[in-house]
């Protein structure tokens, strides 16, 4: 059993209407711009430091009754309940909160953590600890750019690491920030590190780099539905035997896909190249439309990139090749793997090139052909791109459109 909260339920405060979600030692809230996690990480604020600013009328849910619950079952099978009417003040019940330690995206160049009056949940000793980490830290750099304070936190977490102190809650909003890459990856590893010593770390998070894809169970994947308000949903765990073959072949450019509103699956470099082209020909960007075109290393691996999609609800479409020509049948081997992505993929979201995508591409020869890819279609008009590639970006726009509001929809093609 980890320490901090195992189950959290929030009612009636912003956009969280009525949601639930188990949090782990480490927990990645995920999701789109206004899906609602910073909502629940300051419901959780509120919660367990009574020095949170009140709540007040512009915390409350559209359209519900004016009253606001939180609620987290502890660890230790306690239950720490908040309940307000707004503006009157609210009511904390139950057991004794966890220390917690909150940073808003929005003092991450300033004081990095958010406080207000009393304590309240948090205790002093641990409070203390990190705030004079922080100004010690703050006081080695010189404050000549916003950067400065995300480089103390680097500092100050591992002084708090360093000190043994454990059974805190760390609330942070979008940890990547003002951080360089390997900036990036070393808080990653800091905050597991913290988390694996009897802590837990809530935050969320629109960087790859904070996103484990060998621990799908870590992620808390946030929308918003239209009447019901933030909803969340997390993926199981992997199989052991998945693990370490899915890690490796992840890297942080691959891991996008968990941010994507939908994903096209591909066997190679080149097919990755031309596809930007191809969308461009119907009138859009694959990268305004937060499409992930992920190149997956060989038709072999692509069952593994649709594993993932699968898990995490990202709708995707798949391009590979027949590899036999019209006629012909596949080898057993081919047929047996075009078999299995049929199985994962349903039927009308796959685009099969026959033979392959060097003939459908009018690409004759293999050297050099990235580039020359890259040159031809650059310059295709968009009645000369092959229409099997079409259909897989017009497929790719559809599933797309369809997560978007009716007022965002916009045409294909």
């Amino acid at each position: 059993m980890h320490a901090g909260l195992t189950r959290v339920r929030v009612r009636g405060f912003r956009s969280a209407r009525d949601v639930g979600f188990a949090p782990g030692p480490v927990t990645a809230l995920v999701g789109e711009a206004r899906a609602g996690k910073s909502n629940l990480l300051r419901s959780l604020w509120a919660l367990l430091d009574s020095g949170s600013p009140p709540l007040t009328l512009e915390d409350v849910s559209r359209g519900g009754d004016g009253a606001i619950s939180v609620e987290a079952t502890l660890a230790d099978g306690g239950v720490v309940t908040l309940d307000a009417q707004p503006p009157e003040p609210a009511r904390r019940s139950g057991a004794s909160p966890p220390p917690v330690v909150f940073m808003p995206s929005a003092m991450r160049s300033k004081g990095l953590v958010a406080s207000g009056g009393p304590r309240g949940g948090r205790d002093p000793g641990v409070l203390g600890l990190f705030l004079s980490a922080l100004e010690q830290q703050n006081s080695a750099f010189e404050r000549q750019s916003d950067a400065a304070p995300a480089l103390s936190l680097l500092s100050a977490l591992d002084d708090y690491w360093s000190s043994g102190h454990k059974g805190t809650v760390f609330l942070v909003e979008e940890p990547e920030l003002f951080l360089r890459p390997q900036g990036q990856r070393y808080l990653y590893r800091l905050l597991r590190r913290l988390a694996s010593e009897g802590n837990q770390v809530i935050y969320s998070t629109s960087a790859p780099t904070f996103l484990n894809v060998g621990r799908l169970d870590e992620l808390a994947l946030v929308w918003q539905d239209p009447t019901r308000g933030s909803m969340v949903v997390q993926p199981e765990a992997l199989r052991p035997d998945a693990v370490f073959r899915i890690a490796s072949e992840f890297d942080a450019e691959r891991s996008e896909l968990f941010l994507a509103r939908a994903a096209v699956l591909v066997e190679g470099r080149t097919e990755k190249l031309v596809l930007p082209f191809v969308f461009q020909s119907l009138g859009r960007d694959a990268d305004r439309e937060a499409i992930s075109i992920v190149e997956c290393g060989g038709k072999s691996n692509i069952p593994i990139f649709a594993t993932i999609c699968k898990a995490i609800g990202v709708p995707v479409v798949v391009v590979h090749d027949r590899d036999a020509e019209a006629g012909e049948e596949p080898n057993q081997s081919e047929q047996a793997l075009n078999d299995l992505i049929a199985t994962l993929v349903p039927a009308e979201h796959i685009v099969v090139l026959e033979p392959d995508f060097e003939m459908v591409a009018g690409l004759g020869g293999r050297r050099h052909k990235p580039e020359r890819a890259w040159n031809l279609f650059a310059s295709l008009s968009p009645d000369e791109v092959p229409e099997p590639l079409a259909r897989a970006a017009r497929i790719t726009l559809e599933l797309v459109d369809r997560r978007r509001p009716r007022t965002a929809r916009r045409p294909v093609g």
